[in-house]
C-alpha cells in the first residue's frame, strides 16, 4: 500500500520536500494507517510530520482515553503534538449547523491554527475510497449538481488526502499485518448520523441486492464526472474573464449583452465565480441563489435587485449585470471651493484639480478627453465649487440649446443609480459648468469672442 500512496503523492504533488504535514489523528483505523504510511514514505522524502488531535467533547471518558492514546503515541514516535478540547454540540447550536458540520469546522479551524504557528504547510486527512462513496451518496440525496458528484479530491487548497484511492478493506489488512493498535469510536458503529446510516445500512444493502462493487462503481463515476466538471470549470473561468467589464474588491460588473449569449450552464458558473470572487467561498450559497440570480439577469431591465446572503446583492443596471457586497455606509454629500489658479487637492474625494486661466490663443482642446475641459472665463459668476448633484439640478449639455435635468441626463447616459451621487460636478455660484467625466455646459463654451479661457483638469 505504501507504493500506491507514494505514487499518488508524486502524481498529484501532495507533499513536497521540506513540507510541514499536520495529520488529523483521531486514533481510529484510517488515521492510524495514514500516519504509519507517511512515516514509511518519510524515509524516502524529506518532510515534517505534526500530530493534531481534537476532543469534540461529546464522548466523555472514551474521548479522553483517545486523546491520551494519541498523545502517548506522539511521544513514542517523537513527533510534535497538538491537542484541543471543544464543545461540538454547543458550537453546532450556536452556529445553526449539524453536529457533523460543526465538528468539521472546529477540526479544520484548529489544524489551520497549527499551520500558522509552524509557518505553513498542509493538512493530511485519512479519507479513503469508501468515504468517497459515502460522500457521493450523501450529496446525491441532497440534490447536488455535477460539481458535487466529483466527490472529494486528492488536494483541496491546504488539505491533502493521500489514501483517498485506497479501499477500507485494504487499510484494515495493512493495520492487521503490521499489528498496529487503534482506537474504536463506538459512535461510528451506530446509525445516528446520515453518513453512518449510509455506511452501515445503505451500502451493505446495495452490495447485497444490486451491485457488490458499488464502492468501485461510485469511484469510477466520480472520476468520469471530474473530467467533465474540470473542463466546464476551466471554460467558465475563461468566459468569466471575458464578461467582466469592471471589477473591484466588493463589486463585479458583467457585460449583460455578452452574458445572455452564453449557455445556461456557463451562465450559472459565471455567477458562482462572481460570488466566489467577492465572498471568498461559496459556504451558505445554494443552487437556489444561483437560479434566482440568473432569472433576474435574464429578465433584464434596470434597477431590479435581489438580496442573497452575507450582505451580497445581485442587480441589473441597464445593459450591465452586477453582483456586489453592500456598503456599510451611504455616500454623503460634498461641497468644496476651488481656487481659480493652481492645484487643489481634496483628500475626502482623493482627487486633485489643476486650474489655469489662459489667453484664448492657440488652445487645442481635445474633446475626447473626459478629464480636461476649457471654459469661457468671463461668463463665470463668483467662485468655483465642486460638489455632487442636488435635486432640481439642470444644465445645458454641450451642443444643445435647451436645458436638461441632471437626473434625466444620467438616465439617458445609463449611469447606474448608485454612482450618480458620487460624480463630481463643477459649478460657479449660479450654474453648472461641467459634469466631470461626462458633458460640459454649452453656455460656457469657447467662442471667437472669448478673451480668457479657464482650463480645469481633474487628476485621480
Amino acid at each position: 500500500m505504501k507504493d500506491k500512496v507514494l505514487k499518488t503523492i508524486k502524481e498529484y504533488k501532495l507533499i513536497e520536500e521540506k513540507d510541514n504535514i499536520v495529520i488529523g489523528l483521531s486514533g481510529g483505523p484510517d488515521s492510524m494507517a495514514l500516519l504509519y504510511i507517511l512515516l514509511d514514505i518519510k524515509e524516502e522524502m524529506d518532510f515534517n510530520i505534526f500530530i493534531a488531535h481534537v476532543n469534540h467533547g461529546v464522548r466523555g471518558q472514551e474521548a479522553l482515553a483517545d486523546e491520551r492514546f494519541v498523545e502517548a503515541l506522539a511521544k513514542e514516535l517523537n513527533l510534535p503534538y497538538y491537542s484541543k478540547t471543544v464543545n461540538m454540540d454547543k458550537y453546532a447550536k450556536e452556529q445553526g449547523l449539524s453536529s457533523e458540520e460543526a465538528g468539521r469546522a472546529l477540526r479544520y479551524g484548529f489544524f489551520r491554527e497549527i499551520l500558522a504557528k509552524i509557518g505553513g504547510g498542509k493538512i493530511a486527512v485519512a479519507h479513503n475510497k469508501n468515504d468517497q462513496a459515502e460522500t457521493l451518496l450523501m450529496r446525491f440525496f441532497r440534490g447536488t449538481g455535477i460539481d458535487g458528484l466529483k466527490g472529494m479530491e486528492y488536494k483541496s487548497g491546504d488539505i491533502i488526502r493521500p489514501v483517498l484511492g485506497i479501499e477500507r478493506g485494504e487499510i484494515e489488512k495493512y493495520l492487521s499485518d503490521r499489528n498496529i493498535e487503534t482506537r474504536l469510536d463506538k459512535t461510528n458503529l451506530m446509525p445516528i448520523y446520515n453518513r453512518n446510516r449510509i455506511r452501515l445500512e445503505l451500502i451493505p444493502y446495495i452490495e447485497k441486492h444490486f451491485n457488490p462493487n458499488i464502492v468501485d462503481t461510485l469511484w469510477r463515476i466520480s472520476n468520469n464526472i471530474s473530467i467533465d466538471s474540470d473542463f466546464l470549470d476551466k471554460y467558465s473561468k475563461e468566459t468569466f474573464r471575458k464578461l467582466v467589464k469592471k471589477k473591484e474588491n466588493n463589486s463585479i460588473i458583467l457585460n449583460g449583452n455578452l452574458f445572455v449569449k452564453e449557455d445556461k450552464s456557463i451562465q450559472q458558473r459565471v455567477i458562482r465565480n462572481c460570488i466566489l470572487d467577492i465572498n471568498g467561498d461559496l459556504q451558505g450559497f445554494t443552487n437556489r441563489h444561483i437560479i434566482d440570480t440568473l432569472a433576474l439577469f435574464l429578465e433584464g431591465g434596470t434597477g431590479k435587485s435581489i438580496d442573497l446572503i452575507n450582505n451580497i446583492v445581485a442587480k441589473t443596471s441597464y445593459d450591465d449585470f452586477v453582483i456586489e457586497k453592500k456598503k456599510d455606509v451611504e455616500y454623503r454629500d460634498f461641497l468644496y471651493k476651488i481656487d481659480f489658479e493652481g492645484f487643489t487637492y481634496i483628500d475626502d474625494l482623493q482627487i486633485g484639480l489643476n486650474v489655469k486661466i489662459l489667453p484664448n490663443k492657440g488652445i487645442k482642446a481635445n474633446v475626447k478627453d473626459k478629464f480636461v475641459k476649457y471654459f469661457d472665463y468671463d461668463k463665470i459668476e463668483g467662485s468655483l465649487f465642486i460638489r455632487n448633484r442636488k435635486d432640481g439640478d439642470r444644465f445645458i449639455p454641450y451642443g444643445m440649446k435647451g436645458n436638461k435635468k441632471i437626473k434625466d441626463y444620467f438616465i439617458d447616459e445609463k449611469i447606474p443609480r448608485e454612482e450618480r451621487d458620487r460624480i463630481p460636478i463643477i459649478t460657479d455660484e449660479k450654474e453648472i459648468l461641467w459634469i466631470v467625466g461626462y458633458r460640459s455646459s454649452d453656455k460656457f463654451k469657447i467662442t471667437a469672442d472669448t478673451k480668457k479661457v479657464l482650463m480645469i483638469e481633474l487628476i485621480k
